[in-house]
């Protein structure tokens, strides 16, 4: 069995939009008026991202462990995202050793967790 999509649910479309394209290197693959995108990452998975309906974005927030997690294949990958956030222009910690990993975390459209891991040092 294999995952092929997933929808978050987001604050802002077109921020996430342009998040993912320029952070990640999603592809956008359609969207429906300012309400759905569809993104694909180029290997098999598809990311749907659909806007939080207005009533429900005051009481907006995933569970303190939600997070979306990347691999990369080497630390070197990791320090490179790092910078890249930072000129995006999204503070984070620096990347260390954890849970036998090189990793960063990081916080993101509207407060959800975003990991960055290398398991090859």
């Amino acid at each position: 069995m294999k995952l092929n999509h997933l929808n978050l649910c987001v604050l802002d479309l077109p921020e996430a939009i342009v998040f993912f394209q320029r952070l990640f290197g999603f592809q956008l693959i359609e969207q429906k008026a300012a309400a759905i995108a569809v993104m694909d990452d180029g290997h098999g998975f598809t990311l749907v991202l659909s806007l939080m309906q207005a009533n429900q974005d005051e009481h907006y927030r995933y569970p303190k462990d939600f997070h979306l997690g990347f691999y990369v294949s080497t630390a070197t990958e990791v320090d490179e995202f790092h910078k890249k956030l930072t000129a995006f222009g999204i503070g984070s910690d620096v990347p260390k050793m954890m849970r036998g990993g090189y990793t960063l975390y990081f916080t993101a459209l509207g407060g959800i967790l975003f990991e960055v891991t290398c398991f090859n040092n």
